[in-house]
């Protein structure tokens, strides 16, 4: 089968690779939708190494397909040949208190897999991994649908589940890109008064579709300034920082109310803050890495039992073969979500 591989320097090639057979434990996956995600852009833009395409990891962490074949051990009455599934995109030893919990990406018995990253990814036909890391995708989702769930939208889920409660809350979300977008359309499902921030004017319109009550354009005004006369001088009582920019995270910061609490899912910023002027404020401030397992399950089953439109965060859908023009339009993060479909 053709792989896709990160060479750097703004580089991606097709590798020759052999199907996967299941070993022990494993499941093979054909890959029916594998996401395109923001940090593929860390590898995607990073310095070329040298090493050989085929002696690279195939990129890509966001499946969603069939299951192919079974692996020797693993429980048919849990999976089956056929069934639409998932994947969780981590795996670590299977016993420790963190993988138990479906946290496989904080094992503490050793360093975790990270599909598409140390370990072969879901930019290809099939997919060897874990049974413990394949999840049902419920009938009512696409695979697109899916796969977004499995990182990038799944990443808005876990960040509200780290503030706790927002329901009824003025909550902020800094950045709308697909995880911004995810995290808006997730809040207001789940209740709250979502202000959506971000520079881009056909960004901030998508996030009214998907429920934000207002938006705010950090070019056109301060958005400190606004967050607080859109909440009556209060502040915001949660937000989001999903875009990786440390003015953004500051502006979040800036913008809590007392108690507030921020969660900061974007990489590439940096929180800092003086503990004198923020202490009489009690704020709090965290930061959420995707979600577990468990979580994903859990996200998958809201966005189905309340019907909400996560397939419309994608603007494209790509071929394997075109991978070299996706990613240069990816690249440019200028459109929606994107998938290649199989």
């Amino acid at each position: 089968m053709q792989g896709l591989v990160f060479e750097g320097d703004r580089l991606v090639s097709l590798a020759e690779f052999p199907d996967p057979s299941p070993r022990p434990g494993e499941v093979v996956v054909r890959v029916m939708a594998s996401g395109m995600c923001g940090s593929d852009l860390h590898y995607y833009r990073a310095e070329n190494d040298g090493t050989p395409a085929e002696s690279r990891c195939i990129g890509g962490h966001e499946p969603a397909g069939v299951v192919e074949s079974l692996g020797p051990g693993v429980n048919g009455a849990r999976l089956s040949v056929g069934q639409r599934v998932m994947v969780h995109h981590y795996s670590g030893c299977g016993t420790c208190m963190n993988c138990r919990s479906g946290w496989t990406q904080m094992c503490t018995s050793a360093p975790a897999k990270v599909y598409g990253k140390n370990a072969h990814g879901a930019h290809a036909q099939y997919m060897a991994v874990p049974a413990a890391c394949v999840l049902p995708l419920p009938d009512e989702l696409s695979f697109c649908a899916g796969a977004a769930i499995g990182c990038g939208t799944g990443t808005g889920w876990g960040a509200l589940e780290r503030l706790g409660e927002v329901g009824g809350l003025d909550l902020v979300v800094f950045g709308q890109g697909p995880v911004g977008l995810s995290t808006t359309m997730l809040a207001t499902a789940r209740g709250a008064r979502v202000i959506a921030v971000d520079p881009s004017a056909s960004r901030l319109e998508q996030a009214s579709k998907f429920g934000a009550a207002d938006t705010v354009n950090p070019d056109s005004v301060d958005p400190v300034e606004a967050i607080r006369e859109l909440t009556a001088g209060a502040g915001a009582a949660a937000a989001v920082e999903t875009s990786g920019a440390t003015v953004a995270a500051t502006a979040a910061l800036d913008a809590l109310a007392n108690w507030g609490r921020l969660c900061a899912v974007g990489l590439g910023g940096t929180i800092a803050f003086d503990v004198r002027t923020f202490l009489s404020r009690q704020v709090t401030a965290m930061t959420s890495w995707s979600m577990s397992s468990v979580q994903q399950m859990a996200c998958a089953d809201f966005v189905a039992r309340r019907n909400l439109p996560v397939d419309d965060l994608f603007s494209h859908h790509w071929s394997l073969d075109e991978a070299v023009h996706a990613y240069e339009e990816f690249d440019k993060q200028s459109a929606g979500k994107a998938a290649f479909v199989f």
